[in-house]
C-alpha cells in the first residue's frame, strides 16, 4: 500500500506509521520486523520470494550459529544483520526509535517519514488455544501461526506514549489511511496507544481503510484465522464492524461488491475496487483510488 501511494503522491507528503507490537530482542539485538520491511520494500530492496528480509542475501552467521545448536528459527540474512547491528547500537547510546528509524530510512535514500507508533516498549502477545501466551513472533514464526487463539494483548500498550510526531501526522493529515494489514495484530497495536485511536476517531470522515479480507480469506498471514479463532465474521462486513468508528470509507474488492449493502449497514461507505496489488501499476491504482474515495 505504501509503495503505491509513494507512485501516486510526492513521497515528502507521506507520513508512515508503523507497528512496533512485534518487535523482538534476539541475539542481544533489538529487531523491528515491521519498520524494517515497510524499509527494504519501499527501497525496492525487499526479498520478493518470502516478503521480508532482503533480496540476494547470504546466511553465513545462521549457518554459524547452527553449529553451536544456537537460535535459527529466526532467521537473519548478513545484510539484515547490519540493520539490527545500527539500530541496537543506536538505542545503547540513547537514541529514541523514532530517532534510529529516521536514521534508517534517510541511509536508504527514502523521501517519506516513518515513525514507529511509539518509542516505548509494546509488545504484541498472544495466548495459544490450548497452551500458554506467547510473544506475537513466538506464534508468527516459530510455531508458524499454525495454532489457534484465544486471545492477544498489547503488554505495554497502557504506558506507552505516541512517538513525536504521530498525533500531529494524523490530525494534519489530508487523508488517514488505514493500511489492509492484519486487524488484530498489524493495527491493533497502533489502536492500542493512548491517543491515537482518539486522534483517528476525531479524523473520521477523512480516514479510510482498505479491507485486508477479500472473498472471505486474507491473501496472505493469518488474518483470516485469527480473526475467527477470535469471534469476528471473517469477511469485508466483519472488517467494516472492526472500523466503523474509526474509518469513513472501507475499500473492498470487487470480489465482495455483493456486500457493499451490508458493509454500510454496518456503519462505513463501501468502496468498490480491485484491491489485489499484484503489480506495482495494480498499486499505485488502489492508491488512487484511496486517495480520491473522500
Amino acid at each position: 500500500m505504501l509503495a503505491g501511494l509513494q507512485q501516486v503522491c510526492t513521497p515528502s507528503e507521506l507520513t508512515a506509521i508503523v507497528n512496533i507490537g512485534d518487535d523482538t530482542m534476539l541475539h542481544g539485538l533489538h529487531i523491528s520486523p515491521d519498520l524494517d520491511t515497510c524499509t527494504y520494500t519501499l527501497a525496492g530492496a525487499i526479498n520478493p520470494e518470502t516478503g521480508w528480509g532482503l533480496v540476494g542475501e547470504s546466511w553465513n552467521a545462521m549457518a554459524a550459529l547452527e553449529r553451536y545448536a544456537g537460535l535459527t528459527w529466526f532467521r537473519l540474512g548478513d545484510k539484515d544483520l547490519a540493520t539490527h547491528l545500527y539500530r541496537t547500537h543506536r538505542l545503547h547510546e540513547g537514541a529514541s526509535l523514532s530517532t534510529v528509524t529516521e536514521e534508517i530510512t534517510r541511509g536508504w535514500g527514502l523521501g517519506l517519514r516513518m515513525i514507529p507508533v511509539s518509542d516505548d516498549p509494546l509488545c504484541t502477545m498472544v495466548t495459544l488455544a490450548e497452551g500458554p501466551t506467547v510473544s506475537f513472533q513466538d506464534y508468527f514464526v516459530r510455531l508458524s501461526h499454525s495454532v489457534p487463539i484465544s486471545g492477544v494483548d498489547f503488554a505495554g500498550a497502557d504506558s506507552a506514549r505516541p512517538a513525536p510526531g504521530v498525533i500531529d501526522a494524523i490530525t494534519e493529515a489530508a487523508t488517514v489511511v488505514i493500511a489492509p494489514s492484519n486487524p488484530i495484530v498489524s493495527i491493533g497495536p497502533l489502536l492500542a496507544v493512548p491517543g491515537v485511536r482518539d486522534a483517528i476517531v476525531a479524523r473520521r470522515e477523512r480516514t479510510v481503510a482498505v479491507s485486508p479480507i477479500i472473498g472471505g480469506a486474507a491473501l496472505k498471514g493469518p488474518a483470516d484465522r485469527m480473526l475467527r479463532e477470535l469471534g469476528h465474521e471473517v469477511s469485508v462486513v466483519g472488517v467494516a464492524r472492526l472500523y466503523a468508528e474509526i474509518a469513513t470509507a472501507l475499500v473492498i474488492d470487487t470480489l465482495d461488491a455483493e456486500l457493499a449493502d451490508e458493509v454500510a449497514a454496518a456503519g462505513i461507505r463501501p468502496v468498490i475496487a480491485p484491491t489485489i496489488m499484484s503489480t506495482p501499476e495494480r498499486a499505485a491504482a488502489l492508491g488512487r483510488t484511496v486517495l480520491e474515495c473522500l
